[in-house]
């Protein structure tokens, strides 16, 4: 998970100021050196950790710290808001033109993820009724236009190409291309190496010379640490960036290149990758990765993924059921299904206050889930829709069926009937001034009401692999 060792040393570092009734200058200067350290070891650059733990010191030694009921709150509440002023602060945006199309030049070295994350970032745009265009302007790498295809394909975006074509007049020929189409963004894919070589840069001031991209975007692997920030801090000086796209910062435990970026280039994070799937990219929020490393989750973010996936319209339709205690196997499959949308159980969870740290030794089997769908897709569509009908005989069957034993059938229908009897009680027919069930408020939850994670929380014993 990001920022995994930073975000142990500075819970460590807190800990040992909580246990103090009230401090001193002398313990918030040992815990700023255990916070340097902290910072080094998660690969942030020397001028920037040392800069960072003398401002909070700076701020930590004030009276109205030191004599506060609760001064290592105090110190917290700073070290979070110095985080964030690190990172940028506000959310950096992408500038759109005022007369389309926004062209915006990916660039970077070979092996960062730029063609895949030009196909991610394309697939964004489109989810907020954007109509970009790719075009494949790394003609060097083998297979390179090929790639771009099919991380187009699985975004729905359309691709220009003219094989291998000077990179220059490519650009220009996809200019008018958007234009005649309709496309308002055009993203170019540009060629990538090994190393920084002058090559490499001329071949980029010269489409930026003569397309005047109005974003160009660094891609830059998280992983690579120090180096990262060295790449950025180069390919700024020869462009002048306007941001950067951090990949691979779901296997990044130091996260030493998201906090140096900004400060070392001046250039904000705008984008961050989360994972191998198209649609797992995500605009970088400084306030709520500060809050991330420092375990206080990122339930905004969880919310969003929530909106993004899961269907009003079924909402709606599931609260119509439940009011009316009507809720079945089928709704249960359709929310396992829109569960699903939103990624692993293990990544959602993380996003909750104090479980990152929680989850680091817990195996979360997703495949609990699957096994779950197999015991109700096993059943006919009659018995799904009505519970009732299954005797001792058709769970068996079921359960042959599923591969599954007869106790995890007999469990789940009995966790139906407790889901039942707890929707009646918050908002069905029963009872006068009962409150109505808010379908966008259980969007919000994930599904079913809150629940549906490991471990059952939201409901009484909790769903199999929910």
């Amino acid at each position: 998970m990001p920022f995994e060792g930073l975000a142990d040393k500075l819970s460590a570092a807190f800990k040992r100021l909580r246990s103090k009734g009230r401090l001193t200058e002398k313990d918030v200067k040992e815990a700023m050196r255990e916070v340097r350290m902290a910072l080094l070891e998660a690969d942030v650059n020397y001028k920037v950790a040392k800069d960072f733990t003398n401002k909070v010191a700076e701020r930590a030694v004030g009276a109205d710290v030191l004599e506060s009921l609760t001064p290592a709150q105090q110190v917290v509440k700073i070290v979070n808001e110095e985080l964030i002023e690190l990172m940028g602060g506000e959310q950096a945006k992408i500038a759109y033109a005022s007369h389309p199309p926004t062209i915006i030049m990916l660039c970077g070295l070979q092996g960062s993820g730029k063609t895949t994350h030009a196909g991610k970032l394309a697939y964004l745009l489109k989810a907020q009724n954007r109509r970009p265009l790719l075009v494949a302007c790394d003609i060097y790498r083998p297979a390179a236009i090929e790639q771009l295809k099919v991380v187009g394909a699985k975004a729905g975006v359309p691709v220009f190409e003219m094989g291998t074509e000077n990179p220059v007049k490519i650009c220009k020929k996809a200019l008018a291309h958007a234009k005649d189409h309709g496309n308002d963004i055009m993203i170019i894919d540009t060629a990538g190496r090994l190393h920084i070589d002058e090559q490499l840069m001329e071949e980029l001031k010269a489409i930026n010379a003569e397309i005047q991209p109005h974003e160009i975007l660094l891609v830059i692997d998280a992983m690579t640490g120090q180096d990262a920030v060295n790449v950025a801090k180069s390919f700024n000086e020869a462009l002048e960036i306007d941001g950067v796209i951090l990949t691979k910062l779901d296997g990044d435990t130091r996260g030493g290149a998201a906090l140096s970026v900004r400060s070392v280039t001046g250039k904000p994070i705008k984008y961050i990758g989360t994972g191998e799937k198209i649609d797992e990219i995500q605009p970088f929020h400084p306030q709520r990765m500060a809050s991330r490393i420092l375990g206080m989750g990122d339930v905004l973010s969880l919310i969003e993924k929530a909106e993004q996936q899961l269907d009003e319209k079924k909402a709606e339709e599931l609260v119509k059921k439940m009011e009316s205690n009507n809720f079945d196997f089928e709704d249960l499959l359709e929310q396992f299904k829109q569960v699903r949308k939103m990624g692993s159980i293990k990544q959602l969870l993380s996003m909750l206050p104090g479980m990152e740290k929680q989850l680091r030794d817990v195996e979360v089997d997703d495949r609990q889930m699957d096994r779950t769908m197999a015991i109700i897709l096993s059943m006919t569509p009659e018995e799904r829709k009505k519970p009732s009908l299954l005797n001792a005989s058709r769970k068996r069957r079921i359960a042959a069926g599923s591969g599954m034993k007869v106790e995890d059938v007999n469990r789940l229908v009995k966790q139906l009937e407790q889901t039942r009897v707890l929707m009646k009680q918050l908002g069905g027919k029963g009872g006068k001034g009962k409150k109505r069930i808010n379908p966008a408020m259980l969007k919000k939850m994930g599904g079913l009401g809150g629940g549906g994670f490991p471990g059952g929380g939201g409901f009484p014993g909790g769903f199999p692999g929910m």
